[in-house]
């Protein structure tokens, strides 16, 4: 460096460590420096190299997940998002982040931002996002500040969403004491563009401009990425100002601007700012290039006065990218964003060497090897310690058969109804835009997976966000399994044929054994699932650190999964029971076992026993089967069995149509709470015409499937043998009330 500032603080241990670093990283610095680092490379590192931004104590397991399959056109983490051919000479970029704990800090914004970030990182590629998802957890509803975090991150997400004009087509939510005090939540977009018609997060060519486009550039968000990769404490809450500020019609704005500006073929390379701002940004893309890059932080468009080069840097202002242009056509790309409204500034450019520099002031602020700073290239890469944890031999080893449970199923299944884990969210849903754009077939609710049309084409998209962390923290490896299997079950019951997945890893501190144990297993098992469905995994987040004064969340590593629907108006399937006379049928596995279930934690209060067992050859024959069942017209509804068993998965097909059933599950199993209550893997509740059952069952034969006839739909009573008998009216009024009630609305 030929100049620095005499004004910035001197660089000592101590400061070192305040900004989350440790002595041995320190000394990497050092060495990829060549001397000790000025006080605004000491603030770049330290963003760039948290688990946040580097996954430094992750990527090593991520890495054994398997990322190549046919239908991917960019490689894991090559990019801001997965990419998957879906044929028609269309592809779909999706991808799911966390945005935990800004949330647990300001609900409000933390979510709305987390939205924000999630669907820049999809039209940076040239996708225009089309639907939106997302994955909540939160503590229990008894809680006041539980029902607070709730309404703030509901109303972020509806806010944004709803403004920004993204339909929500599916979700999933959650409540536990575990995620007491630290809530998750993980956004998830979907998006498409034209094969061929993608752009690259890449600075190339010697002498191109480098533009910062959208908004100004304020103080919020300093030092978000370091933030979010650290427990949560009773400090936290002074570092609101880690927390940024969304604005869904500017995002509106970029959006068109930027797909606008795509088409000229002017843009060499655009990537969203999210995580450490300009400093990523700049970084990733000029260690991508294999090129350096030159930023005079003095032509910033800033919204406050004053800013430091350390401040510009690491400011994780919404709504902003970085795009390289080809030289001589960045005035193209000005006149677009000004004709949106929007700031369009050269701030730099492509120069020659492997260095990022940043000048303000005249002077030379920071200057960096690009490849020192990122993940794939200089970035600390951790194998920690790796402890079984002693839990686990009691939980898996509880006699359940040593509990008493009530005879009563009419109550019991009431109860269940108005479980928050099991009740309706329509609280929640309805808040959101679900039928923005006029392409959403299938919209949360009634239905097991989202469905969405694409435009000018027969085809669909069913998409879905699924976990049960409870399975995870019980068994690390079959919850793993059951997470991928489970999303893919749930795409496949709505007439998609899963094709790839996206996740959102929420793990507690990974310098903990039994949780990087934990994590390891996990992700072991999420692989397993991949490659017996032929899932392979495009991308994703991995959120750590997920943890409160009281200790770690359940082990929750989401799963985003895409698949394709062949011919939307004929493959949709929705599961509610269709006609008076339908025959019910059970496709599937045993019903043993009631560990981890939710008739286990409401009924009893207990989270205890081993996770479902799960047999992927047989998950594999079963998914295959539904689909040919669909595709075929063999059947008119489907749904899968999860939370609650048999029971609510009846329940919930009775309430969802308004139509009762006579059912018998005497062939199902002598241990009636096992039966109607068990969370056994590989089920589904199938309905079809009595002049279907023939072929149905020669299907079922060929997949080895077993098929077992429960009863057939009439009347608007649910009659299972002598056990159930109640009103679809009774069970419904308990499954939509419970969180408005629990809400006080």
């Amino acid at each position: 460096m030929s100049q620095t500032s005499l004004q910035e603080p001197e660089v000592t241990l101590e400061l070192v460590l305040d900004h989350g670093l440790t002595e041995e990283e320190y000394e990497m610095i050092k060495n990829y420096l060549g001397r000790v680092p000025t006080f605004t490379e000491l603030g770049v590192y330290s963003v760039m190299w948290s688990e946040h931004c580097s996954y430094k104590n992750s990527i090593l397991e991520i890495k054994k997940l398997p990322r190549e399959g046919e239908q991917l056109l960019v490689a894991a983490g090559e990019e801001n998002a997965g990419l998957v051919d879906i044929g028609d000479g269309l592809a779909c970029a999706f991808k799911i982040e966390s945005h935990n704990h800004p949330s647990a800090i300001e609900p409000y914004q933390g979510a709305a931002t987390g939205v924000g970030g999630i669907h820049r990182d999809i039209f940076t590629m040239g996708a225009r996002p089309v639907a939106s998802l997302n994955s909540l957890r939160f503590g229990t509803m008894e809680n006041p500040r539980v029902r607070y975090l709730l309404d703030g991150v509901v109303r972020g997400i509806s806010d944004y969403g709803n403004s920004f004009g993204i339909p929500m087509a599916g979700g999933e939510i959650y409540f536990d004491e575990a995620y007491e005090g630290n809530p998750l939540v993980n956004a998830m977009s979907v998006g498409i563009v034209k094969v061929g018609e993608t752009a690259s997060a890449i600075a190339v060519g010697i002498g191109n401009p480098v533009l910062i486009v959208g908004s100004s550039t304020g103080r919020d968000g300093i030092h978000g990425a370091t933030f979010a990769s650290e427990d949560i404490s009773e400090e936290s809450e002074a570092k609101r100002p880690s927390v940024q500020v969304g604005d869904p019609f500017t995002e509106k704005l970029l959006l068109e601007a930027s797909l606008e500006a795509l088409k000229t073929g002017a843009v060499v390379g655009m990537q969203d700012m999210g995580a450490a701002g300009i400093a990523c940004s700049s970084s990733e893309m000029t260690a991508k290039g294999k090129q350096g890059m030159r930023v005079d932080l003095d032509r910033v468009p800033m919204r406050e006065e004053g800013m430091t080069a350390y401040e510009l840097l690491l400011s994780e202002s919404q709504e902003r990218m970085l795009v390289v242009a080809e030289k001589g056509r960045e005035q193209e790309i000005i006149d677009i964003y000004e004709k949106w409204d929007l700031n369009a500034v050269v701030i730099g450019e492509v120069v020659e060497g492997d260095k990022v520099t940043y000048w303000k002031d005249g002077m030379i602020k920071a200057e960096i090897p690009a490849d020192s700073l990122v993940l794939g290239g200089g970035a600390p890469q951790y194998v920690r310690e790796a402890t079984r944890p002693s839990y686990l031999d009691k939980v898996q080893n509880f006699d359940i058969d040593s509990l008493e449970h009530p005879a009563d199923h009419n109550e019991i299944l009431v109860k269940l109804l108005a479980a928050p884990n099991i009740a309706s969210k329509r609280w929640v849903h309805e808040q959101y835009d679900t039928m923005v754009r006029t392409n959403t077939v299938n919209a949360p609710g009634a239905s097991d997976s989202g469905v969405i049309r694409i435009k000018g084409s027969k085809k669909g998209l069913a998409v879905k966000t699924d976990c049960n962390g409870r399975y995870v923290y019980l068994n690390p490896r079959k919850g793993g399994q059951i997470a991928v299997a489970e999303s893919a079950r749930n795409v496949v019951c709505s007439g998609g044929k899963p094709v790839a997945i996206t996740n959102c890893l929420n793990f507690g501190n990974p310098h903990k054994p039994e949780v990087y144990w934990t994590f390891k297993e996990a992700l072991a098992g999420m692989g397993d699932a991949c490659r017996a469905l032929n899932t392979p995994v495009t991308g994703g987040n991995v959120s750590l650190y997920n943890e409160n004064p009281k200790g770690a969340i359940f082990p929750t590593p989401v799963i985003g999964m895409l698949g394709i629907v062949e011919d939307v108006e004929k493959h949709t399937m929705k599961p509610g029971f269709k006609e008076a006379g339908d025959l019910v049928y059970y496709l599937g596995a045993n019903r043993k076992g009631l560990g981890g279930s939710e008739y286990l934690n409401t009924i009893h209060k207990l989270t205890t026993g081993d996770a479902p067992d799960i047999d992927l050859d047989f998950e594999v024959r079963l998914q295959d089967l539904l689909l040919e069942l669909i595709r075929t017209g063999l059947i008119n509804a489907a749904h899968d069995i999860s939370d609650g068993g048999l029971a609510i998965a009846l329940a919930e097909m009775a309430i969802f149509s308004g139509k009762g059933a006579s059912i018998t599950v005497a062939n199902l199993g002598k241990n009636i709470h096992e039966v109607l209550y068990s969370e056994a893997q590989s089920g589904v509740i199938v309905t079809l015409k009595e002049q279907q059952v023939r072929e149905f069952g020669k299907l079922s034969e060929s997949k080895n499937i077993p098929a077992f006839k429960l009863g057939s739909v009439n009347g608007d009573t649910l009659a299972i043998d002598t056990y159930i008998h109640a009103r679809v009216s009774t069970l419904s009024d308990a499954y939509e009330s419970a969180i408005p009630m629990a809400m006080n609305v």
